[in-house]
């Protein structure tokens, strides 16, 4: 694990940064009234590097990819992935550059129920405009194990099965950022374990910038560099 503050660290990051967080604020209406999520969010990631956000939950984590992913937009500040500021997109461009740059795998999975294993993995390529979808969705599968499961749909899967198609459909389409979020959290040690064994493969195979949220330290502590996040702020590593 690198050592140093996080001011320290996103000094000596920003300028070959693929994400940069400034000052960045996420406020979201509730019935009770306005719930400050993300409070001065400042970070930034290299080119190439993993970074885990570790914290508990409800400490803003889920929050933070979402808004590095333009999911959700930031509040105030500024939100710069890939040298693109997503204050300048609108709902339409940010989905687009989540499509043709960014990889996202969900604790939850998110597969389509009625598509198959290849379908999952290859449709959101298509309606990018990949060309080899495909091609690309098919070795993506068998390059997690799943070449024997192309048509099986996720009803017909185990959890870690559907884990590893998600994980195909994220860097199929070759991403310059994957964004994980809890990968391992709906699956047992075991399992979890073989499925982190294969997000780390893939990352260092296609040298991805890998932004993870965790409340895992184990998993955590297999990324270059660890931030904490407590209340919608970031503290220092540890």
């Amino acid at each position: 694990m690198r050592n140093g503050t996080v001011s320290e660290q996103n000094a000596t990051t920003r300028s070959t940064a693929m994400v940069d967080l400034k000052a960045v604020c996420l406020n979201l209406e509730s019935g009770a009234g306005e719930v400050n999520i993300l409070r001065g969010i400042d970070l930034a990631v290299a080119h190439g590097e993993s970074v885990a956000v570790l914290g508990p939950s409800g400490s803003g984590k889920s929050s933070l990819l979402m808004v590095a992913a333009g999911i959700e937009r930031a509040s105030s500040g500024t939100v710069i992935v890939d040298g693109v500021d997503f204050a300048a997109l609108d709902e339409d461009g940010r989905a687009a550059r989540r499509q043709s740059r960014i990889g996202i795998v969900f604790q939850a999975f998110h597969l389509v129920p009625a598509m198959t294993a290849l379908e999952n993995v290859m449709v959101p390529m298509e309606i990018a405009g990949i060309r080899d979808a495909a091609k690309r969705a098919r070795a993506g599968l068998e390059a997690v194990g799943l070449g024997h499961r192309l048509v099986h749909y996720p009803s017909q899967l185990s959890g870690g099965e559907q884990q590893r198609v998600a994980i195909a459909r994220a860097f199929a389409p070759r991403p310059t950022l994957v964004l994980a979020d809890e990968p391992t959290g709906n699956l047992d040690g075991e399992t979890g374990a073989r499925v982190a064994d294969l997000l780390f493969d893939f990352v260092r195979a296609a040298h991805t910038t890998l932004l993870l949220v965790t409340h895992d330290a184990d998993l955590a502590a297999r990324c270059d560099r660890l931030v904490r996040m407590a209340d919608g702020r970031l503290s220092e590593p540890r």
